[in-house]
This record gives structure tokens, C-alpha cells and sequence, in this order.
């Protein structure tokens, strides 16, 4: 008597989810369910919450879309998604720039973002913010999207590269560079803090 093999209860990676979805559309929920709350928090911080849900959502009807063209040997779609909401952001540049602006300027109430921090790193993210924001202001667009995608999407540098469709070199190189501008702007002090002060 011959035994059925037991039922596949792995979970999909994002490839198979995606290419299952060309037949089967209601398979790219899964990408849509494992990926929001990371793309809408990076577009939050972006852009503010004013255009978040709408920036969001465009990114994953954008990437509904062109989900025929998305590379099946990359099993986790993050890094196609960041790109896409990257892009996206890139057409807001204007309420961008505005929103860095008045962050650059406001006090210490500026943060509307919730902290996981002790109050004594919220206040260093407080008092550092306006100084942060200033700074990003300076950067061009290329960096700021760089720099953003590795501290507040926690991409790596490998995945920022996907993002951004750039070779891994111009990431290392790039990234030199910004860290080299911050460091200045902040009179010597370890930009790599960035992420833990402005998170």
C-alpha cells in the first residue's frame, strides 16, 4: 500500500507567491500581507503620514502590475518593493524637501513617530532631530535614498542595491561618501549613530 506524502506546509517565499499570482491573483496578497507595514513606515518617515497610505498602496499596485517582470531567483521581494516605493517617493520630492525643512527647524515636539527607546535616548532623538533633518536636507536625492533605505528600512547593502539597481560597489562607495558628509555635519561624530538617533 503506497503512502501518501505528507501535505506541504511550507510557507511561500515571495518569488513562488509571485509567480503563482500569474495565474492565480489572489496569490499576491501574500506579498502584500508579509510587506506593508515595513513599506508604509519607510514612506511614513518619508513622507509623513499625510500621503503614507496612498504612497503605500500605489507601491504595491505598482508592483501588482510588474509582478510578470519581477527576477524569480530573488526569493524575498523587499528590496523590488523598497525600489518601487523609492520611486514613488522620488515624485513627492517637493513635499519631501518641505517636510525636512520644517523638521530642520522645529524644537524638540517636532517626533510624532512612537519611540521604543528609554526617555533618555527619546530626548537625544529629540534635541538630535532638527540637526538630523538639516542634514539629510543637504544631501542629493541619490544619497538621501540610499542612506534611508539601509537606516530606516534596514535593508542591507546587498538589498539597497537591488532597490536601487546599482551595482554593490557604487552602494559601498556612495554610502562612504554620505557618511563622510554627515561626519562633517556633525562635527566628527559616527554617522553610523544615525539610525539609533533618528529611528
Amino acid at each position: 500500500m503506497e503512502k501518501t506524502p505528507p501535505p506541504d506546509t511550507r510557507e511561500a517565499t515571495d518569488s513562488e507567491a509571485i509567480a503563482e499570482s500569474a495565474t492565480e491573483p489572489e496569490r499576491f496578497s501574500l506579498i502584500f500581507d508579509r510587506h506593508w507595514d515595513a513599506i508604509h513606515r519607510y514612506v511614513v518617515r518619508r513622507l509623513g503620514p499625510e500621503v503614507a497610505e496612498d504612497v503605500s498602496a500605489e507601491t504595491f499596485v505598482v508592483a501588482f502590475r510588474a509582478r510578470a517582470r519581477y527576477d524569480l531567483t530573488r526569493p524575498d521581494a523587499r528590496p523590488w518593493l523598497f525600489g518601487i516605493a523609492t520611486n514613488l517617493i522620488g515624485e513627492h520630492r517637493r513635499v519631501e524637501r518641505r517636510r525636512q525643512s520644517a523638521l530642520a527647524r522645529a524644537d524638540a515636539e517636532w517626533m510624532t513617530l512612537p519611540f521604543d527607546e528609554s526617555s533618555d535616548a527619546r530626548v537625544t532623538a529629540q534635541r538630535l532631530g532638527p540637526r538630523i533633518a538639516s542634514a539629510l536636507t543637504r544631501l542629493s536625492a541619490a544619497e538621501r535614498d540610499l542612506l534611508l533605505l539601509i537606516a530606516w528600512a534596514d535593508l542591507t547593502y546587498d538589498e539597497a542595491a537591488q532597490a536601487l539597481e546599482l551595482p554593490l560597489g557604487t552602494v559601498r562607495s556612495r554610502l562612504h561618501r554620505v557618511r563622510g558628509k554627515l561626519r562633517r555635519a556633525f562635527g566628527g561624530t559616527d554617522p553610523s549613530r544615525l539610525q539609533e538617533e533618528f529611528a
